[in-house]
């Protein structure tokens, strides 16, 4: 590793990627907590999806000011004020006692981790030559896979021990860390200052963004990938596997375990790949369009309720839920780079802001069903629930395939 190189991994990736951990983490532990907020709180399907996806109104609501803050000041100092705010809402989560005051902790949660990935995009595309954003984007989210990885048996070991206000207290002291160590570690001589756009011209830029045919032919497709993963990923996953796997809830935290670990090795293995096949021609467009169709068939495979409690579906499962994340270094691309923030931004809240209905929608799409005696709810339920999210992920893909050969290559 030459010296440049060491010097991105270690003062501008490591630091946002502990803070891209936490992140992660606060997205997916609902999926493990879920039985013990709804036994402490009393609430159906419904009630969880709209609570667990809270995260995603504000995170989504975010982006845009997100972007012009990291594009005005430089990803450090921004990441780590908001880490601070992702302290005060943990502390919130612990503290609350009641169904609106837990949406709103995981609210101002959301709004703490959400420029956990776009302050890292910022800093790769500042740091790095375009040829690496895929390969190091794909490094970097690797640490989002880890946090997925720790809220599952090890979360479920700590509510064991202590319960989920406890878990909570833990996180909130963890994010002040990161905000610490972020802005002390993370370099700022390439921070853009005061002399770009002013604040009108950036917001017009959202304008052309969003009239843009490359966004618009992106959009859908990344937002109905992305959001249907993490989705099933943070929150159903642990509803399906009691339900439909038959699964008590130390068994569902070992297959979300090994969810969470292909996770992981996705990220990783997706930037390798991605970063090959670009040196052989192939466009990461192309790498996005079939890995996702990938995606289409096991997500398939999950709503048909085949093999539902087995590993290597679920690793499949990880191994391509997020494949659209190649939308982000694929976006990065066709702009310039003084724009990286706000584009990302602009996806980003594209993205989280229809995961909040995706998410919120499949509780509300399930709660259709009554439960049976034991709380359960039937296979129908989550067939046709996810059984549509196949179809439009299908539908959208087919929308972003269709114009391949129109668009620059990426």
């Amino acid at each position: 590793m030459n010296p440049g190189t060491a010097f991105v991994a270690g003062r501008v990736l490591f630091p946002f990627a502990c803070g891209y951990f936490l992140s992660y983490l606060f997205r997916s532990v609902n999926a493990v907590i879920a039985p013990n907020l709804q036994a402490d709180l009393g609430i159906g399907a419904g009630d969880l999806g709209v609570l667990t996806a809270a995260y995603f109104v504000t995170f989504a609501a975010a982006q845009l000011p997100v972007g012009i803050l990291l594009d005005r000041f430089g990803p450090p100092r921004v990441q780590a004020g908001l880490m601070l705010i992702a302290a005060l809402g943990a502390v919130a989560f612990a503290s609350a006692d009641s169904l609106p005051m837990l949406a709103l902790s995981r609210a101002l949660i959301g709004l703490g981790v959400a420029g956990g990935l776009m302050s890292a995009m910022k800093a790769i595309a500042i740091w790095l030559p375009r040829e690496r954003w895929a390969l190091a984007n794909g490094a970097f989210m690797t640490a989002g896979g880890l946090g997925a990885l720790a809220a599952t048996v090890p979360v479920e070991w700590g509510l064991q021990v202590a319960g989920w206000p406890a878990l909570f207290w833990v996180l909130a002291a963890l994010s002040v860390l990161s905000a610490i160590f972020i802005f002390l570690a993370v370099p700022d001589e390439a921070r853009p200052g005061h002399d770009g756009p002013g604040l009108a011209a950036q917001l017009r830029d959202f304008g052309s963004l969003l009239a843009d045919i490359r966004f618009l032919k992106l959009a859908p497709v990344s937002v109905v990938g992305m959001g249907s993963g993490m989705a099933i990923q943070t929150l159903w996953s642990g509803p399906y596997l009691r339900d439909v796997g038959g699964l008590g809830q130390g068994a569902a935290a070992e297959i979300q375990l090994v969810l969470a670990v292909a996770l992981t090795a996705g990220f990783t293995l997706n930037g390798i790949m991605a970063d090959r096949l670009q040196r052989l021609g192939v466009t990461l467009a192309q790498t996005m369009i079939w890995t996702t169709a990938l995606y289409v068939v096991c997500l398939v495979v999950v709503a048909a309720g085949l093999f539902p409690a087995s590993p290597l579906l679920w690793v499949a499962f990880g191994l391509t839920c997020l494949t659209t994340v190649l939308a982000y270094p694929i976006s990065s691309a066709d702009f310039p780079v003084e724009k990286s923030g706000r584009v990302n931004a602009l996806l980003n809240a594209v993205v989280f802001g229809l995961t909040f209905v995706i998410q919120a929608g499949i509780g509300w799409i399930i709660d259709l069903w009554p439960q049976t005696a034991d709380g359960r709810y039937p296979a129908a339920a989550y067939q046709w629930s996810f059984g549509l999210l196949a179809a439009l992920l299908a539908a959208t893909l087919a929308w972003y395939a269709l114009p391949l050969r129109a668009r620059p290559r990426s």
